[in-house]
């Protein structure tokens, strides 16, 4: 028989029974993946979900656990001390302890930095530089651990291949419950920064536990205590977005980071903290001045405007806004975020009388049989546009919901424009299933959204949907529809309302065909939708034109300019 001996293990009472080791192995795994989960929560806020953060996440995230991996099987050979082992383990524990209190403030600080340095790819060189400071150098240390653990509890070549068993088994089982518990237990409940708390104090009282028993560095056990007890303290203090002040409410759900401002005259819901808002509500009845008013010319260009669908309800504006125009209207709502729908019962006043059905807007339509007059597409998620809802699968689900002459309007809240950008896509997308000639759209002024309606045949037009020539449609078309004394005309004889009527002859002067070069556009399908790659273009023309004035003093005055701007 071979034998394999670790001299430091048989002075070390508690690892005799190989127990202890095995429970190192199961919580150093569930702490792997809380991380990994907490990384993508704690970045969301500020860089978005997108399948491109989460790429970011776990690129990085592995490249630090095999590192870890590597450097920790040379230790074991080279020096097989488990008092180093837990060492690693209880600096793992405090830095993850530390990220809700200091992580924010290094992401804001990269953020700051690159915004006035970098032209494009922000998102990406962000989440990438912010992920290497904050989560590289604990995950690398906890990639330390399984081949360590193997080290250590290997007595015998005769079994070593079911000790690595085991340990992996252990590993695998605590990875499986740190998947599920942050996603929907403990975030939901507690929040993001509890949770890097939660996962990261179980760490700590394995490491804790180790050297207390072996009675070997206690003053620096004593030492890291002390740090988690006032990170445990001090992180709750200071929320996501800590430079503002008054919020109205700050939390998570299942989905989104959430933040509600309540200013003078209007009330502001967020999901993320450095791109735009999700939704907003004027507090005076009336027009918003925003894209809501725009979007209300989808129940004038439609045959009839007895019925709405909205497709990402958020906090009901548009929904308060045709309520108030078109108080007989048949509405519907689906929002995806139960939390979203209870903020905006007690933040926004939401329509009670409004059914709200708590659901994915494609799998409800999936789901439906109903037909409407309108159906107004508003689902974004963070900054991006869910690819499900964004294909020709998916549209032509929203055209068979349609009735005959019914419209569809979709908000892209999306600055950029011309070939390879987003709108252009959508556009050809949607221009693929309802035709050509069947489509206008209306960019918002002072914002970046542009407004997109798209009409069905109504009976008896002769019109087909998917006719793309570009001769002008029959009297019941979008293009007579869309002209200023038609739209207005149809809106004075729905709402009698004298400023909606005046508003929707404003709207027809912005309306407008889609461009010829979109005739071209890369049509998105559930096979083939980049759409984060998209709208990461997107944001970087975004960053671009709102950086340059500061990016202009950084080239002429340096840092101190910049420094004198506060």
């Amino acid at each position: 028989m071979t034998t394999a001996t670790t001299t430091t293990t048989h002075i070390r009472p508690i690892l005799r029974s190989k127990m202890f080791l095995y429970v190192t192995e199961f919580f150093s795994g569930m702490a792997v993946m809380a991380a990994e989960l907490g990384a993508s929560r704690l970045l969301a806020p500020y860089f978005s979900s997108s399948q491109i953060v989460w790429t970011i996440i776990i690129g990085t995230i592995m490249i630090a656990l095999a590192l870890g991996s590597v450097w920790g099987g040379r230790k074991a050979d080279r020096d097989p001390n488990p008092d180093k082992l837990y060492m690693r383990l209880m600096i793992a524990a405090v830095w993850i302890a530390l990220i809700p209190l200091l992580g924010k403030y290094l992401i804001i600080a990269v953020s700051g930095l690159l915004v006035v340095t970098v032209s494009t790819n922000f998102l990406v060189i962000a989440a990438f530089i912010s992920c290497m400071l904050i989560f590289v150098p604990p995950l690398f240390l906890l990639g330390t651990v399984t081949p360590g653990l193997v080290k250590f509890a290997t007595d015998s070549l005769d079994d070593n291949a079911s000790v690595v068993g085991r340990l992996s088994a252990c590993n695998t089982i605590g990875s499986i419950l740190g998947t599920f518990l942050p996603t929907f237990v403990t975030i939901p409940a507690v929040g993001t920064f509890v949770t890097f708390l939660i996962f990261s104090g179980l760490l700590l009282a394995l490491a804790l536990t180790y050297f207390i028993a072996s009675k070997v560095r206690l003053v620096v056990s004593a030492i890291s205590a002390v740090i988690f007890i006032a990170s445990a303290i001090a992180s709750p203090m200071s929320g996501f977005a800590f430079w503002e002040r008054g919020l109205a409410y700050e939390g998570e759900s299942i989905y989104n980071y959430l933040q509600v401002k309540n200013l003078s005259d209007r009330t502001i819901l967020s999901t993320n903290v450095l791109f735009g808002v999700q939704s907003v509500t004027m507090k005076q009845p009336g027009l918003t001045g925003m894209y809501y008013d725009t979007a209300l010319a989808a129940s004038a260009l439609a045959d009839h405007a007895d019925s709405a669908l909205i497709l990402g309800m958020g906090t009901g504006t548009y929904a308060r806004q045709l309520r108030q125009y078109y108080p007989d209207m048949r509405i519907t709502g689906v929002e995806i975020d139960e939390k979203i729908t209870a903020l905006a019962g007690e933040y926004f006043k939401e329509p009670q009388d409004i059914p709200v059905s708590t659901y994915d807007g494609r799998a409800w339509l999936a789901a439906s049989t109903s037909r409407y007059d309108v159906i107004m597409v508003d689902a974004y998620q963070d900054i991006t546009i869910p690819f499900q809802m964004s294909s020709t699968e998916f549209f032509t689900m929203v055209r068979q919901h349609l009735n005959p002459g019914g419209v569809m309007v979709v908000n892209m809240n999306m600055i950029s424009d011309g070939e390879g950008s987003i709108n252009e896509a959508l556009t050809g997308t949607i221009a693929s299933v309802f035709g050509r000639r069947n489509i206008l759209t209306a960019d918002v002024p002072d914002t970046t959204n542009r407004e997109l309606f798209a009409k069905t045949s109504g009976k008896g037009s002769g019109a087909s949907d998917n006719d793309n020539s570009g001769q002008g449609a029959s009297d019941s078309g979008i293009i007579q529809s869309g002209k200023s004394d038609a739209l207005q005309a149809v809106t004075a004889a729905r709402t009698h309302d004298d400023d909606l009527e005046w508003a929707m002859g404003e709207v027809a002067g912005r309306l407008a065909p889609p461009a010829r070069s979109h005739d071209g556009a890369m049509i998105l399908t559930d096979d083939r939708a980049p759409v984060e790659l998209l709208g990461m273009h997107a944001i970087d023309e975004l960053i671009a034109q709102q950086a340059e004035p500061y990016r202009e003093i950084l080239r002429t005055e340096g840092i101190q300019g910049l420094l004198e701007l506060q």
